[in-house]
């Protein structure tokens, strides 16, 4: 079987990256941050949050860019709450928005309810005019339990989008081989993806360090500096930081020094699609 980097038209030993930018749409800080690293740094792709706040604004702005959507059924932070599109009561929590946390949503979220609510935020997504490229899930949510990954490749295979999945050793802390299944449903996904949480340069430099052939993803969550989101975020000067690097001058020698190429997830999804 041929690897990704061979599917995507390269040689077998390629090095190719993605630097993402998550969350637009959740706040306005988020939205202008993720668009600064689109437009202004090396930021390859993003992601929406549909039922965030600022997601419309997102979607007057997007320009075509390279954008997948961040599939959401979580609300964590404290004082600053969005919901579901849909009419999902088991979505809820007592705070008016999603639950805080994972295990309250797996605890009590209806699949059917799970379903429909993750199919509007596609929906809304397209009638907004955004042109999907891929699909990641807030907080992992849809991929760590069996019966909820059953939903998200659902909404993929139908959709015809790849798929950010975790790696290395996030399929035995799931328990069951969630990357095997979605190859088996012809659903291409990055070959490594790292998450940065805190320290984005000696984090970033640490991945280009140890760059191997394949598709890595390397996610980061990028802010602008506003009042807003040091309001609201207890990682807010991380995120602010997260905008920083990706705006460094100096990064596209960087990644030039660790013979990588940057791509985005639209060349993923041609080939999913061309080779479905």
């Amino acid at each position: 079987m041929d690897s990704l980097v061979e599917i995507l038209g390269y040689p077998a030993d390629t090095k190719l990256l993605i630097l993402s930018a998550d969350q637009i749409g959740s706040t306005h800080a988020a939205t202008a941050g993720g668009f600064t690293a689109l437009r202004e740094g090396m930021a390859t792709t993003a992601t929406v949050m549909m039922p965030g706040p600022w997601s419309r604004y997102a979607a007057d702005r997007h320009d075509g860019a390279d954008i997948g959507i961040h599939l959401t059924l979580n609300s964590q932070l404290d004082c600053y709450r969005w919901g579901p599109l849909t009419n999902a009561p088991s979505l809820l929590d007592g705070d008016g928005g999603f639950p805080r946390t994972t295990d309250d949503l797996w605890d009590h979220a209806d699949l059917d309810e799970v379903r429909r609510e993750c199919r509007a935020q596609l929906e809304r997504a397209r009638l907004w005019g955004f042109d999907i490229t891929h699909i990641a899930t807030h907080l992992g949510t849809l991929q760590q339990r069996p019966e909820f990954f059953d939903v998200l490749i659902d909404v993929a295979y139908d959709a015809e989008l790849p798929v950010r999945l975790e790696s290395g050793d996030a399929e035995d802390r799931a328990g069951f081989p969630f990357r095997r299944l979605a190859t088996e449903e012809g659903i291409l996904m990055p070959d490594h993806f790292t998450l940065v949480r805190g320290g984005a340069r000696r984090h970033l430099a640490s991945v280009l360090a140890d760059l191997r052939p394949g598709v890595t993803v390397v996610a980061f969550e990028p802010t602008i500096a506003a009042e807003e989101i040091r309001a609201i975020d207890p990682n807010a000067t991380d995120r602010i930081d997260d905008l920083a690097v990706l705006t460094d001058r100096g990064l596209q020698d960087r990644i030039a020094a660790a013979g990588a190429t940057r791509i985005g997830f639209r060349e993923i999804r041609a080939a999913q699609r061309a080779r479905r």
